[in-house]
């Protein structure tokens, strides 16, 4: 068990330091931080989607911003649109699941805002129709996922990717990325 739990540490140690040697992510951050904080000093919200695992980042970093992260200031507009289980399972059940996030970008999304849609395949197909749909609204949109290209990447106005194939490398990292985008915005 022992070297179980070395060998998983070291994996997750080794993926951080691809990270940390990845400057093409270190320019994506920045960029995905810089449409967050432009959003949100104009007046604009964030809205974040995602499945599983990434729903829960969703929460995670929606609540970092609304309430705070490292240092006092006002409360920022975020929404996990992970959380609402009446909107989810109402439009589950009325549209198909591939439309929870969709639908409530159409009736939430307004130009300004920006769409933050975590997949570590890239094409979680719920996301996509909600980058379909930010597109329309004018809701500019972020795409995290991982190494992989996927349909998630070419519809993003940034593409922030893991450089791993592994989804709780994947995963690991995005919580990372979350918490520098906060740092970031708060900044």
């Amino acid at each position: 068990m022992h070297d179980a739990i070395i060998a998983g540490l070291k994996q997750s140690l080794d993926h951080k330091q691809a990270m940390l040697n990845d400057h093409g992510l270190h320019e994506s951050i920045a960029a995905a931080a810089a449409l967050c904080r432009d959003a949100l000093a104009n007046g604009g919200k964030l809205l974040l989607c995602g499945n599983g695992g990434s729903a829960a980042d969703c929460q995670h970093i929606a609540a970092e911003l609304v309430g705070r992260f490292e240092i006092e200031r006002d409360a920022l507009a975020a929404i996990a649109l992970t959380t609402d289980t009446s909107a989810l399972t109402a439009i589950g059940n009325d549209y198909g699941y591939e439309q929870v996030f969709s639908r409530q970008v159409a009736g939430l999304g307004q130009p300004g805002d920006v769409l933050i849609g975590f997949s570590t395949s890239g094409g979680s197909k719920n996301v996509v129709k909600a980058f379909e749909v930010a597109a329309k609204r004018g809701v500019k949109t972020i795409a995290m996922t991982g190494a992989k290209a996927g349909p998630l990447t070419e519809m993003s106005d940034v593409w922030v990717a893991c450089p791993s194939t592994r989804t709780a490398n994947i995963q690991e990292g995005h919580i990372t990325i979350g918490h520098l985008l906060c740092a970031l915005i708060e900044s």
